[in-house]
């Protein structure tokens, strides 16, 4: 997994939930995030980051390939290039856990947001 598609992965993690919500309805997680992960095991980058938006509960992630779901609570559910997350948002910040491989090796870490 190269670096751009890590960042875009968790970055993607904290927002993609919202796409389930409808084309017009805001959600309260709109807005630019900036989101930072790291890895604790595996050969993937150390850290990456990465500034997303998300509008009308849309997110834009170029070149990322985004599925997931943001539950009533916050609880952040999402899939990106065959990689996986999870974890809460709570008002202007969130953090999670990832993991996913690279060049078929595992790897994984933890996520953290915060609204811009």
């Amino acid at each position: 997994m190269r670096f751009g598609r890590i960042a875009a992965f968790c970055a993607a993690s904290v927002f993609a939930g919202t796409l389930a919500a409808s084309a017009f309805a805001q959600t309260p997680y709109d807005g630019n995030w900036h989101v930072t992960i790291v890895t604790k095991s595996g050969t993937c980058e150390p850290t990456a980051s990465s500034m997303l938006t998300v509008a009308d509960g849309k997110i834009t992630a170029p070149g990322a390939n985004v599925s997931g779901t943001i539950g009533s609570g916050g609880l952040v559910k999402v899939s990106i290039n065959g990689a996986y997350a999870n974890g809460q948002l709570n008002g202007n910040a969130g953090s999670g856990k990832w993991n996913g491989a690279s060049a078929g090796i595992p790897c994984s870490g933890r996520w953290e947001a915060s609204r811009q």
